[in-house]
């Protein structure tokens, strides 16, 4: 059985920063993430950071890749052009994309959105409650009708995002805020999952509910079929034997 091949991206800045959120996460992120995905046999899990040589996304390695799930904050602008070129070329090829939080200013997601991806915001610790709007779904796959997460950073709407071509959630905060906060779209031969939760003071990514989303997320995004190689050819001769003078 082949294994889905998952690499997990963590800026890991503000777990070497700050200790409390260290606390939460001791390993980073990106570990957290990775571990969990990594107990089931179907996944095989790597990791790669900010810090690493070309933020341990070489082209090779990418090209082993069949989804990336990426997080991102703090610093976005540090990402080099040049490694978001090559995660986009990916990801037209057919390599998928799960995009959790504050991965909503990362420099590919708004490459592939092609909008500011902006957002309301209010850290205060309150319950987010995440409601199925598309039970169907494979994502949505084992999550009741709805979940809640005790303590959360809100997003609030207008999300300056393109319409979805599928809508699996939407959060309801308990300050009154709504957000389109599971959201999947197609760009080339690539699928892309946008995921709200995980603010990074909170061990949102321990909670079972957020893990099978996630789960479900990579097993959705996997590519199917060939790889999509953007080529520009001149076809001076047609099948039926048109020639281009």
């Amino acid at each position: 059985m082949h294994k889905i091949r998952v690499v997990v991206w963590g800026e890991y800045v503000h777990e070497q920063k700050s200790e409390a959120i260290r606390k939460v996460y001791p390993e980073g992120i990106h570990r957290c993430i990775a571990d969990h995905l990594a107990a089931d046999e179907s996944f095989e899990v790597g990791t790669a950071t900010l810090q690493q040589p070309e933020h341990g996304l070489a082209e090779n390695r990418l090209s082993e890749t069949d989804v990336l799930i990426w997080w991102g904050h703090i610093a976005h602008r540090d990402v080099g052009d040049e490694i978001v070129d090559r995660v986009q070329k990916r990801v037209l090829e057919g390599m998928g994309l799960v995009v959790l939080h504050s991965g909503h200013y990362s420099k590919i997601f708004k490459r592939l959105m092609g909008t500011t991806c902006s957002l309301k915001w209010r850290v205060a610790g309150e319950k987010e409650r995440l409601w199925v709007c598309n039970p169907g779904h494979p994502i949505a796959q084992g999550i009741n009708s709805y979940f809640e997460i005790p303590h959360e950073e809100m997003y609030g709407e207008p999300f300056a995002i393109p319409t979805p071509d599928e809508t699996v959630f939407i959060s309801w905060f308990e300050g009154g805020e709504v957000f389109r906060s599971g959201c999947c779209w197609k760009r080339g031969n690539g699928k892309i999952f946008y995921f709200r939760p995980g603010h990074e003071s909170f061990p949102t990514y321990r909670q079972p509910e957020v893990q099978t989303v996630i789960r479900n997320g990579v097993r959705w995004a996997m590519p199917e079929g060939s790889r999509w190689i953007d080529t520009i050819q001149n076809v001076k001769i047609s099948p039926q034997g048109i020639r281009q003078d």
